[in-house]
Formats: C-alpha cells, sequence, structure tokens
C-alpha cells in the first residue's frame, strides 16, 4: 500500500523551522545526469567561446506541459511578464513571485501551439503555477516530465544546444539550406536527417545558438546527424561539468531561494508541495528568519522582463520593490591568491576551508554567501565557479547598489557557520576571501551580445 510523501509544511513541522531544513536537508548536491566530461571541462568551456559546442539539456532540467483552454490565463495571472504579444513560435524567461512580490523563480516558456506551452527549468516556478493551476479555476491539464535524477525510463523529449561562434555555420550543413532569420527567443522548425526539429534561438555567454528539441525517440538520430556535420567544424561535446558553469558566464542564477516559505497563500502551498521538492541551503549567510533570504527579481536583474500591464499574483507589492530597489546584480572576481590559500588548506593540518569544487562550487540547491564591505554584510553572493574563457573564479552577487561600482573591493565569507547534515557538507572552518565588483556578464562579448546573436 503506497504512502503519499511527507508534505513541506510536515517536514517544517518535525524540524521547527524552514532554516533549520533545508541547512540540514537530505537531498544530494545537484547532479546533471549527463556524462561528466568528453574531453575535459576546460577545453569543453573553451568551445562555446571558440568553435562549437554540443550540449545535451535532455536529462537535468524538468517539463511542465501545459494544455486547455484556460492555459495562457494561468500564466498571466501567475507571471510577471507581459503577454500582450506572446504568440505560438515564441519563448520567454518567465518569472513569478509571491503575494508579498519575492521570488519565486524563473524559467523558459515555451508557446508551442494555441493553448499549449512546455515550462522548462527547474521545479520551483512549475511547482507553483501547477499548484495555482489545480486550484485555481482553471480548465487546464498538467504533464510533468521530470529530470532523469528522479524520473523512471526515459524523458518524453530530448533536448539539445548548439552555441559558438560556428553554430550557424553547422545548423546550415546539417539541414542542407540558409538557416531562416529568427529573433532571439524566437523558434523555427527544421529538418535534419530526415525527421522536424523544433529549435529556439537564444545565446549562451554571448554567443549565437540554438536549443533543438523533439521526441525522445528522435534523439540519437539527430544526435548523429549533429556529430556528423560537426566533422572539420571543431564541434565539441560538452558534458555536464563544463555544462553546469556556463550560467556563470551568462550571469543567470539557476536557483535562487524561492520565497515559498511564509507570506498570504503558501502555508497551503507547503501542504501541498512534497518536502523532497523543497531543495537545500548552503552558505555562510545565517539568519533564523526565512524573510532574510528572500530576493526580487530587481536584485537579479529581471526588471526588464516585469511588465505592470495586467493583474498577476504580487502585482502591488511588486510595483512597491520597483520603487525601492536597492541591490543589484554583479560578477565579483575572487582574488587568486586567496582562493589558493583556501584549497591549500586541504594539505595542511587542522580543520581545512570548505572544498571548493571545480568548476562550480555550489554545494547546495541554494547557495548564499555573505558579502562584506569593512566588515558589515552588503549583499549575498550565489553561484560561484572557475571560467577557464575568463581565467578568473567568479560568483554571481546581489549587492547594495552603494557598492555595486565595478573595482569596488569586497570579502566573501566561505564556509557554514554550524554543522550541518547535509551529505554535501564536510567538517570545514569560514575562510574570508578578497573579491572585486564587475559587470555581470563579466564577460564583454556577452555583455554586449547576448541578446543580439
Amino acid at each position: 500500500m503506497s504512502q503519499h510523501p511527507e508534505s513541506l509544511a510536515a517536514a517544517i513541522a518535525r524540524v521547527g523551522s524552514p532554516v533549520e531544513y533545508l541547512r540540514n536537508a537530505p537531498s544530494k548536491a545537484t547532479v546533471f545526469p549527463v556524462q561528466p566530461e568528453f574531453s575535459n571541462w576546460r577545453s569543453e568551456q573553451q568551445s562555446w567561446r571558440d568553435s562549437v559546442a554540443l550540449l545535451d539539456q535532455s536529462h537535468h532540467m524538468t517539463d511542465l506541459f501545459i494544455t486547455g483552454p484556460d492555459a495562457l490565463r494561468l500564466l498571466t495571472d501567475v507571471g510577471v511578464n507581459s503577454f500582450a504579444t506572446f504568440a505560438p513560435n515564441k519563448a520567454k524567461q518567465f518569472i513569478a513571485v509571491n503575494h508579498e512580490g519575492y521570488l519565486i523563480g524563473d524559467a523558459i516558456l515555451f508557446y508551442l501551439e494555441e493553448d499549449s506551452f512546455d515550462l522548462v527549468g527547474w521545479h520551483m516556478v512549475l511547482d507553483w503555477v501547477q499548484y495555482h493551476g489545480e486550484t485555481g479555476d482553471y480548465d487546464v491539464t498538467f504533464e510533468r516530465d521530470a529530470s532523469s535524477a528522479v524520473r523512471q525510463g526515459d524523458p518524453k523529449q530530448y533536448r539539445f544546444e548548439v552555441q559558438g561562434p560556428r553554430a550557424l555555420e553547422l545548423m546550415e550543413k546539417v539541414t542542407g539550406a540558409a538557416v531562416p532569420e529568427t529573433r532571439f527567443f524566437g523558434m523555427a522548425t527544421f529538418e535534419i536527417d530526415g525527421v522536424q526539429v523544433r529549435s529556439l534561438r537564444h545565446g549562451m555567454a554571448g554567443q549565437p545558438g540554438f536549443e533543438l528539441f523533439g521526441p525522445w525517440a528522435e534523439g540519437e538520430r539527430v544526435r548523429s546527424a549533429l556529430l556528423a556535420a560537426g566533422e572539420g567544424l571543431d564541434l565539441v561535446q560538452v558534458g555536464s561539468k563544463a555544462y553546469s558553469s556556463s550560467n556563470l558566464e551568462s550571469a543567470w542564477v539557476p536557483s535562487p531561494f524561492p520565497a515559498i516559505f511564509s507570506g498570504e497563500g503558501t502555508e497551503a502551498y507547503r501542504e501541498w508541495l512534497p518536502a523532497s521538492r523543497a531543495g537545500s541551503l548552503a552558505g555562510s549567510f545565517d539568519s533564523a528568519a526565512v524573510e532574510d533570504y528572500y530576493l526580487t527579481p530587481y536584485d537579479l536583474g529581471y526588471g526588464r522582463s516585469v511588465s505592470f500591464d495586467h493583474e498577476f499574483i504580487g502585482r502591488a507589492a511588486l510595483e512597491r520593490h520597483s520603487a525601492e530597489q536597492k541591490r543589484q546584480k554583479v560578477t565579483l572576481v575572487w582574488r587568486p591568491e586567496d582562493v589558493a590559500a583556501a584549497i591549500q588548506t586541504q594539505f595542511e593540518p587542522g580543520v581545512p576551508a570548505k572544498y571548493i569544487d571545480v568548476p562550480k562550487a555550489r554545494y547546495g540547491q541554494y547557495q548564499v554567501d555573505r558579502v562584506l564591505v569593512d566588515g558589515r554584510d552588503v549583499g549575498i553572493s550565489h553561484d560561484a565557479g572557475y571560467l577557464t574563457n575568463e581565467h578568473a573564479f567568479v560568483s554571481l552577487a546581489s549587492l547594495d547598489g552603494a557598492v555595486a561600482a565595478p573595482g569596488t573591493e569586497v570579502t566573501v565569507v566561505w564556509g557554514e557557520t554550524t554543522p550541518s547534515a547535509k551529505p554535501s557538507v564536510e567538517d570545514h572552518r569560514q575562510v574570508q576571501i578578497r573579491a572585486t565588483v564587475e559587470p555581470a556578464p563579466y564577460s564583454a562579448f556577452a555583455r554586449e551580445n547576448y541578446r543580439k546573436n
């Protein structure tokens, strides 16, 4: 006889507080269930800057297929984006907030055809949309295709990404035709080796690229055609290690802390949500008040996507946040000598610093590290990792406007304050690592070209 999984509400009640639950969450570090390296992650990182990279996105993301006559109304009611000109064969970064205007999360929304959408990405915002669709007055149906880390069997779709300065050349070679002019986040259909392939036009780290998807059964045929066409174009297959670090170049924070643990309407949501999808909290920022971890879309540079041309959950509160923007998204370039000193503690007697993994150093689903200036807190650091193309160890951060100017010297506190039961946390001590504020994206090419290709 099957049992219902423990709800997030029950898990928090059992432990005592959401922060304590997330600090000691049993969930392991995020795994991208794709081959870690095809060659080595350094060369693979270079491929999307120098030639053309082929990345397999079929396994690590979740698809939420939303269909029905009220599908667009649901998305409009939940999303902060404008849907005034949204139409089939377009896509957008979908963003949602709670009733107090704090960020739930973001994902890519594909408008497949009339009354049919695919919301793709981390499960946080997908769960929020599905909850409101199931509990509200909407004529919609949902089909969830979860990550291969938790799904039994094959994915419903393959999803490949080709990125780099030779991506267009690869697409023309594999299709045998000129690629039609498609705007950023526009969709088109190609024929590859006799099968129809849908594509999304977008970029990564400022380079032009395409995301290709279709029925899982056709995936190997499409992959083989891409590999064959890539001969002579320096095509490089990219594994999960390099791919997991690509967001640092494009300055996208993949898993910001979701504002689901307090506020209007969230109590019933926590009863609905399985505790297994709550995630885990890592980092040196330490407050018993869960609200101190919340972000607004403006903290992550999403202001350009917010539109007050419609009513949506959290609109009034988000308008207030809009008028009182305090933090900016930046890149922090960590001092090489301080990173090296932290790593060196692994070879010295005594308790070492928290292990710094490469190319991605995040060790919880939500990484929240303190950032200081002259000993006072000025913001938080999110994802951290090494960029071969920039010869730099960096993190993405949300900082107070007064210290967000390029060149400002700050300090990142690395490591947790108290012991944690998280499987990814060993006995360690905190260290301070000096860093310099730089723009986000850090790469000048990415800043100037991300939405132009």
